[in-house]
């Protein structure tokens, strides 16, 4: 199988990014957002969905995080779907639920060639460290636009907002684990039966 492995860059008034995946890592990262607890959930990405993942982002958090978190979410769709390629030989779909605590939550994934997300995730409070837990949905929805996944997100339950965040990203990044992750028997096929993704 040839290696996926794809570096984007993105550069607007408002911010500059770079990011470099490996789908077939074993989930090593190096992160720089400025952002200490969007870093943690980006880690939880890499090292659950076993993605190698570098991402060096700055952006204008004197304002504040949104354009960051969604241009960080943009550019790793772009390195997603530029490291899977014509996505021959992929699971295609997957899911995942993931507990921490009193949290619980369900990732529901299609590397469709469609952008879609719907997500269902009542935080229980506003910020977690600096983060704005409002950007978690526009993280998702730059991802799903540019990787081109139907993506569904829901917070079965949770009263804390840091573990409400973690159960998604990390179900998040087991879906996607088990999404690409290649089928032996369907080795060298498009897993649809239009003939494309």
């Amino acid at each position: 199988m040839t290696a996926r492995i794809a570096e984007v860059s993105r550069k607007t008034a408002e911010t500059q990014i770079t990011v470099k995946v490996n789908l077939d890592g074993t989930g090593v990262s190096k992160l720089s957002t400025g952002i200490g607890f969007f870093d943690h959930m980006l880690d939880q990405i890499a090292r659950h969905g076993l993605i190698d993942l570098e991402i060096q982002a700055d952006g204008d958090l004197h304002i504040d995080g949104h354009h960051t978190v969604e241009d960080v979410g943009i550019t790793l769709g772009q390195a997603v779907a530029k490291a899977i390629g014509d996505k021959k030989g992929i699971t295609r779909y997957g899911h995942a639920y993931v507990p921490l605590d009193e949290a619980l939550s369900r990732v529901v994934v299609d590397f469709s060639g469609r952008p879609g997300l719907v997500m269902h995730v009542p935080f229980k409070a506003g910020m977690i460290g600096e983060f704005d837990s409002q950007l978690a949905y526009e993280f998702f929805q730059g991802f799903v636009n540019h990787a081109l996944v139907t993506l569904h997100i829901d917070n079965l339950r949770g009263e804390n907002a840091h573990h409400q965040a973690e159960t998604v990203f990390k179900a998040f990044a087991r879906a996607l684990r088990a999404a690409l992750t290649p089928d032996p028997r369907s080795a060298g096929v498009i897993p649809s039966t239009k003939g494309s993704l």
